[in-house]
């Protein structure tokens, strides 16, 4: 044996073991990995097989030999490109499914069956012998077409496999770049080699490839120890990233476009790769045709956002910024977008039906009391005059019972249609309770509410509800309470006189107004 064959020996056996040791340490320390790992341990398994039966074959002395290593090597060779292939596309977050694995692996094992009975057919070799020159282990062939299509389809297996590789380069951060290279490597080295050997620029009779793998076995040992290949990925990132259905953007201390998800994509469908780099303040002005309503602050910060979609459509987002630190130490924005705008819809859906009446659309009983109580306030502190209404339809009892709830409910909404017309923005009105209503007048005095309770009153009085079941009359009677200068006083101490005012406006026949006042109140008690 020769000094130069010896030393191809060396170099295909160094790959082999490298292979090996990559494939049994990670095969131990799978349960500390992710998924990915499996796939990894397949490839490297096959390369091993690969390595080892290439060789047993260059220490082969006869062509039976050489034709049974040769048939080993293709239970592994065939199936490392596709597999690595799988392993790519799994690390960088492309779904690996189980179609696809069959897919990519049929093939290879068509070539494997077709090395294994290449002398009933020829179709892999046409022919297969020792070269006459050189003599054992060399090798002396012609491809046959089967050879042409497996050669075609594991060169494209890794140059698919490289260009995926390279394809991310640019979206993967620093820290986990040794990791692109030794992917990457581990496609080119194997790749140029083969088609270096296909030219005829290598050795003649034998396979040069098992040869160089030990350099890409050496990368995915760096990658492994340095940046933690399989436990910390791009994937990882890049998953949970683009998973989020947040939209998120990501600046650079100056305030340049430097990532985004999938999710801002969504949220801004105009957003794309070559916006990267420029000034957030121009990519804004794109997206949204203004210019960003908020201060970009490193410190984290609230605040919400209405824009209009492209269907137009109103969307409300929160938008949150933080500081975000860089690997270099220096120091970017992290701005966050959550579509709240359902939150929002359901929350103003709420806030109205606690505040709201179902029935009349005007406040209820709390809204009025929350609203009031400010307004009662703020006329103490500052002396003003303040004057409240209590309005009760007459006969209300006596509707529901000849016509049914369902022509009193017409009846309740008829007359606070009614009073709106009479009744400016400012004054408080609302749904009291059953058939009763209150006025809130800031800035009124008693005459005044007096005045606006008998126009409310007389305009009711000439507009009758019209039902299904006839014309309907509908009156009111009103009590009106002025606040007193006592400071001690209170908004339930005002409204008990403006009810005492209405109850005496219903004894002296209905369909009034009766202002409250002490010596009345005295007489009567």
């Amino acid at each position: 044996m020769n000094s130069e064959l010896t030393a191809y020996i060396t170099l295909v056996c160094t790959s082999g073991a490298l292979n090996f040791y990559l494939c049994l340490s990670v095969f131990l320390k799978r349960h500390n990995y992710t998924d990915i790992a499996r796939l990894f341990i397949l490839q490297t398994a096959f390369i091993t097989i690969y390595c080892i039966a290439s060789a047993f074959g260059l220490i082969s002395t006869s062509l039976e030999e050489i034709k049974f290593w040769t048939i080993i090597q293709y239970a592994g060779m065939p199936f490392s490109p596709p597999l690595g292939l799988l392993f790519v596309m799994q690390y960088l977050g492309i779904k690996v499914t189980k179609k696809r694995c069959m897919a990519l692996l049929i093939i290879p094992f068509i070539s494997l069956v077709m090395v294994a009975t290449n002398d009933f057919h020829q179709f892999h070799y046409r022919v297969f012998e020792i070269d006459q020159a050189l003599g054992a282990p060399y090798i002396h062939l012609e491809i046959g077409i089967w050879y042409m299509i497996h050669g075609v389809f594991t060169f494209t297996c890794m140059f698919v496999a490289f260009l995926l590789v390279l394809s991310h380069w640019r979206e993967t951060a620093r820290v986990y770049r040794p990791q692109l290279i030794s992917l990457a490597c581990g496609q080119l080295v194997p790749m140029l080699t083969a088609f270096i050997y296909l030219i005829g620029f290598t050795p003649p009779g034998f396979d040069p490839v098992p040869m160089v793998l030990w350099l890409s076995s050496l990368l995915f040992l760096w990658s492994i120890s340095s940046s933690r290949m399989f436990t910390i990925m791009p994937i990882a990132k890049n998953s949970i990233f683009n998973s989020i259905n947040d939209g998120v953007i990501v600046l650079d201390e100056s305030y340049r476009l430097i990532e985004f998800n999938q999710g801002c994509m969504k949220l801004f469908p105009q957003l794309n790769k070559s916006m990267l780099g420029m000034d957030f303040a121009k990519v804004w002005l794109e997206l949204s045709g203004d210019s960003f309503p908020f201060k970009l602050e490193v410190a984290v910060h609230n605040q919400e956002l209405k824009l209009v979609a492209a269907d137009n459509s109103e969307h409300t987002y929160q938008v949150r910024t933080s500081a975000l630190q860089h690997a270099s130490d220096s120091k970017g924005i992290l701005i966050i977008f959550t579509d709240i705008t359902e939150l929002k819809r359901l929350q103003i859906q709420l806030e109205y039906q606690a505040y709201y009446d179902e029935l009349t659309q005007i406040y209820n009983r709390r809204a009025f009391f929350q609203q009031c109580n400010q307004d009662f306030a703020e006329a103490k502190k500052i002396s003003s005059a303040f004057t409240v209404i209590l309005m009760d339809i007459d006969y209300f009892k006596r509707v529901n019972d000849t016509y049914g709830h369902h022509v009193g409910d017409q009846v309740l909404q008829h007359v606070v249609k009614v009073c709106q017309t009479q009744l400016k923005k400012a004054e408080l009105f609302a749904r009291y309770g059953g058939e009763e209503f209150v006025l809130a007048l800031k800035g009124y005095t008693v005459s005044e509410g007096e005045a606006l309770a008998n126009q409310v009153r007389s305009y009711l009085e000439t507009q009758p509800l019209i039902t299904t079941e006839g014309v309907l009359s509908v009156t009111l009677s009103l009590g009106v309470a002025e606040a007193t200068k006592e400071s001690e006083e209170t908004l339930y101490q005002l409204l008990n006189a403006a009810d005492k005012a209405l109850y005496s406006a219903k004894r002296q026949g209905r369909n009034r107004v009766q202002v409250y006042t002490v010596i009345e109140n005295d007489e009567s008690t």
